[in-house]
């Protein structure tokens, strides 16, 4: 009887698996691509840092203090160049840091200019400068309820770099009556344009007082 044969099978030897090599051209891409990143963060940091900084802040009001005139959460675009050409008016409305704690910031309406004298008497607001030397009683019904009572008795003498300043809720404004004059390091700008609620979305006027 012929010997049984056992053929056994031995796997093949398998080659090591290959890697795609870096080409010359693959890591050009590359480099290409981190150096566009890093230009496009550098123009992006060149445009928004300055107008962040120095020509324009939003903001969004906190409490009561402007009311009828600005509400809680109202959100703000807030003029930062035009006080480094021009001087602050009387009549606009402003955003500070508050001087006992720069960390917090207010916004209020400019009533009292540098040089001038304030005096905030029975319900109403007096100015005196040189050229009302016997005071201008303000008429500020313009933007203020009837209703709103300006509380307090205070008379101010500001000086070259202070301000006198109120929110337009006069029952409810912390403020110069209460602690003292803005010096004019403080103020980061004039509210410019208001773009929250949306059905609100309007620029933010300079009131005007009508003289006699």
């Amino acid at each position: 009887m012929p010997e049984r044969q056992t053929v056994t099978q031995f796997p093949l030897p398998q080659e090591p698996m290959q890697r795609p090599k870096q080409t010359e051209s693959s890591r050009g891409g590359l480099v290409e691509f981190l150096w566009e990143t890093i230009k496009i963060v550098a123009i992006s940091l060149v445009i928004i840092v300055p107008v962040r900084y120095y020509l324009i802040q939003p903001f969004f009001v906190k409490g009561q203090s402007m009311e009828p005139n600005f509400h809680d959460k109202d959100y703000l675009i807030v003029d930062k160049l035009g006080y480094r050409l021009d001087k602050p008016q009387r009549g606009d409305v402003i955003v500070f840091e508050y001087p006992y704690d720069t960390s917090e910031h207010f916004i209020k309406r400019i009533i009292g200019l540098p040089g001038e004298t304030v005096e905030v008497k029975e319900n109403t607001v007096k100015i005196f400068n040189s050229r009302y030397p016997d005071g201008l009683l303000l008429d500020e019904k313009i933007y203020l309820p009837l209703a709103n009572e300006t509380r307090g008795t205070v008379r101010t003498e500001l000086k070259s770099d202070e301000y006198f300043v109120m929110g337009d809720n006069r029952m409810h404004s912390s403020d110069s009556r209460a602690w003292g004059v803005l010096n004019k390091k403080f103020i980061s700008g004039r509210a410019w344009i208001r773009l929250w609620p949306l059905n609100k979305i309007e620029g933010v006027d300079r009131v005007t007082f009508p003289l006699p």
